[in-house]
C-alpha cells in the first residue's frame, strides 16, 4: 500500500506507535486499512498481538522502514497503521463541545480524557485543528478510537440538534464557582479556544462555570481545565 504525507482533505489519517496502533487494532479494527512494522522493532508480545488481529481480520502487515522515513522521522516511531476516516454522529447524551480548538496536542489530550472519564460523544465547532490529523491521534494514545466526534459549522449547529442538553460554558463573564454548581445530565461542558476562550455571548447560553485559582497564573490551560470539569461532572458515576 502506498504511502504519503497526510492529507487533511484525504481518505486516510495515521497511528504513530505501537499503543496507538494497538487502540485501533482493539477498539475499531474495521476502520484499519494496513500495519507497518519497523525492522527494529523488538517487542515480541506485542508484535504477536498486532499480527494475531490483523490475520483474523484480513488486515495486511508489512516490515518495512520506508513509510516511517514519510511519516515519522524523529525515529521513536515503530509501528504505524493505515486508518480510514469515517464520518460520525454524536449520540444522545452527555457531551465535551470544543469551540475553535486550535492546537492538536490539547485536543488529543482532551479525547483522551473525555475516554478516562466515560465521556464517548464530543462536538467540535469549526473552524478547528483537524481532529483525524496523526497528532491528534497520537496525543490522544489512540483514545479517537474509544469516542465519536462530530464536526459542527457553527454552535447553533450542535445546540439546534441537542437542545434537550443543559449547557455548561467554561468562562469567567457571568459564571458561577464549579465547586458550587450542581452539574446535572445530560451535560454539555462547553470550552473555547486556547487563546482567546469563548466568545462573550456564551454568558447567556446555560449557566457558565468558572474554575477558581489562584492569581499566580491568569488561567488554566485548555486540557487541565477541561480535565478538571470532567472529573466534577463525572465524578458521582464513579461513587455509585
Amino acid at each position: 500500500m502506498k504511502v504519503s504525507s497526510y492529507k487533511s482533505d484525504g481518505d486516510i489519517t495515521y497511528t504513530l506507535g505501537a499503543t496507538v496502533t494497538m487502540e485501533f487494532l482493539n477498539m475499531r479494527p474495521e476502520l484499519v486499512e494496513y500495519v507497518y512494522i519497523h525492522p527494529k522493532f523488538n517487542s515480541e508480545d506485542t508484535l504477536a498481538k498486532i499480527e494475531a488481529i490483523c490475520g483474523a481480520r484480513g488486515i495486511g502487515v508489512e516490515v518495512s522502514e520506508k513509510p516511517f522515513n514519510i511519516l515519522s522521522k524523529k525515529g521513536n516511531c515503530f509501528v504505524i497503521a493505515v486508518i480510514r476516516k469515517v464520518q460520525e454522529n454524536l449520540e444522545e447524551g452527555n457531551h465535551v463541545v470544543l469551540v475553535n480548538p486550535s492546537d492538536a496536542g490539547n485536543m488529543g489530550t482532551i479525547i483522551r480524557s473525555c475516554a478516562g472519564f466515560g465521556i464517548k460523544d464530543i462536538a467540535v465547532i469549526g473552524p478547528a485543528v483537524d481532529m483525524y490529523d496523526p497528532k491528534t491521534i497520537r496525543a490522544s494514545m489512540g483514545a479517537k478510537a474509544r469516542v465519536r466526534m462530530e464536526l459542527f459549522a457553527e454552535f447553533g449547529e450542535y445546540e439546534a440538534r441537542f437542545q434537550g442538553n443543559r449547557l455548561y460554558p467554561f468562562m469567567l463573564d457571568g459564571s458561577t464557582l464549579l465547586q458550587e454548581t450542581t452539574i446535572e445530565t445530560p451535560f454539555s461542558l462547553v470550552f473555547g479556544n486556547e487563546a482567546t476562550g469563548l466568545p462573550g455571548y456564551f454568558r447567556d447560553k446555560g449557566q457558565p462555570v468558572r474554575i477558581e485559582h489562584t492569581d499566580n497564573i491568569d488561567s488554566l490551560n485548555l486540557p487541565t481545565a477541561a480535565g478538571i470539569a470532567l472529573y466534577e461532572a463525572t465524578k458521582a458515576f464513579f461513587l455509585r
